[in-house]
């Protein structure tokens, strides 16, 4: 999604957003991710307007102050950037990928299930099972923070029976060109 992406020629328009559009956005976040009111105040102030960056393709890019907060992809879920994500990662789901499968998350490409599902690989558990389309935490083997943000294509349960096709859809890693842009 942010493979070649220049603020110069992809971003349309910027808006601050209204403060009623922001109490729903607040409201989003909170159902999305799996914080409280208080996190949530820690890095977005109630009082802090933000920054809506329309960008190519139907990404949507909320700033504070000009850093990225958190985008959206047309009215998918809300995803936290990897900065945000390193600061809090316990506002996604986990899910990780073998060594082999770094390289290619590392390029932007989707996670296929047997990189999830091998031995050096990660999915939650049966009771904590992340549904289809659900933004996801994509941690690599052996690495502390997590190497990508994205979108489950199935539910993870299906991700261990099935062990075939794409699992997770890539939609931010380290080293995009979101992730290089300290302020927009």
């Amino acid at each position: 999604m942010f493979k070649k992406f220049q603020p110069s020629t992809d971003i349309s328009g910027q808006t601050s957003v209204k403060s009623s559009v922001q109490r729903s956005l607040r409201a989003n976040v909170l159902a999305q991710w799996n914080i409280n009111p208080e996190t949530l105040e820690e890095f977005w102030p109630k009082k802090e307007p933000i920054t809506l960056v329309k960008c190519r393709e139907h990404i949507s890019i909320y700033t504070l102050h000009g850093e990225p907060l958190f985008l959206q992809h047309y009215d998918g879920p809300m995803l936290p950037t990897l900065r945000l994500l390193h600061k809090y990662p316990f506002v996604l789901p986990k899910v990780g990928v073998d060594r082999g499968a770094i390289r290619f998350l590392l390029a932007g490409a989707p996670m296929m299930c047997p990189g999830l599902t091998s031995k050096g690989g990660y999915l939650p558990a049966a009771d904590a099972a992340v549904p289809s389309g659900k933004a996801v935490a994509i941690f690599a083997e052996g690495k502390e923070h997590a190497a990508g943000i994205g979108i489950t294509k199935t539910d993870t349960e299906e991700m261990k029976r099935v062990n075939k096709d794409v699992g997770v859809e890539t939609m931010h890693y380290l080293g995009d060109d979101l992730w290089t842009l300290q302020k927009l």
